[in-house]
């Protein structure tokens, strides 16, 4: 088996992932809410006229406008956020994000020359400063 055939294998593996479907359930459940879409416009176009408003010259911003935008924006956000399909989808997406994560892990130890079968699945956090500069290596 080549490479690239085992690639797809892993994919229909992802796609089997009771993670992954929660994701897609959760993202169509997303698609399908009209209020919840109705939000979302209504928080891209406050956010579209907020850039416009602020992207005028200076002295031709209207403070208090931008003002009355960035309010309005942070409560349409938080209109969207806590509608209960999106907050189903944001747990589902993190949940993918993190399968995706663990897969992305080991195959980066894997070329790195590691051990399939023993290197781990996360990156070790309890001892990154966060700056490459003074690493000795994350593994």
């Amino acid at each position: 088996m080549t490479v690239i055939e085992c690639a797809r294998q892993l994919g229909k593996a992802v796609q089997a992932d009771e993670r992954y479907i929660e994701y897609v359930n959760a993202k169509n459940a997303n698609d399908a809410d009209e209020e919840l879409q109705e939000l979302i416009g209504q928080f891209n176009l406050t956010r579209q006229n907020l850039a416009m408003e602020q992207g005028k010259p200076e002295e031709e911003q209207d403070g208090a406008k931008i003002k009355e935008l960035t309010a309005k924006m942070h409560s349409e956000y938080n209109a969207v956020m806590t509608n209960e399909n999106m907050a189903n989808f944001t747990m589902a997406k993190a949940g993918m994000d993190k399968l995706m994560s663990e897969i992305n892990t080991i195959l980066t130890y894997c070329v790195e020359g590691m051990d399939p079968e023993t290197c781990p699945s996360e990156v070790p956090t309890s001892s990154c400063s966060g700056s490459c500069a003074t690493c000795g290596g994350c593994h």
